[in-house]
């Protein structure tokens, strides 16, 4: 799927960038060498993200 239809990016691409790289919505967009045009995918794109770090993040162990 689709995440930025503006620069075609896709849904794996932002996930797998999300787990390499730091920062918000659009530093994940530079990292692949593209950058927001109409923004209308910023709020999705950026729930992905923290979704995608919250998984990839080590679960903390309860005592």
């Amino acid at each position: 799927m689709y995440i930025c239809i503006c620069n075609a990016i896709r849904e794996t691409d932002l996930r797998d960038m999300a787990r390499r790289s730091g920062g918000c919505a659009e530093s994940v967009y530079a990292a692949l060498g593209k950058r927001p045009n109409c923004g209308q995918c910023l709020d999705d794109a950026n729930d992905l993200i923290a979704e995608e770090r919250e998984a990839a993040a080590p679960a903390t162990i309860a005592a």
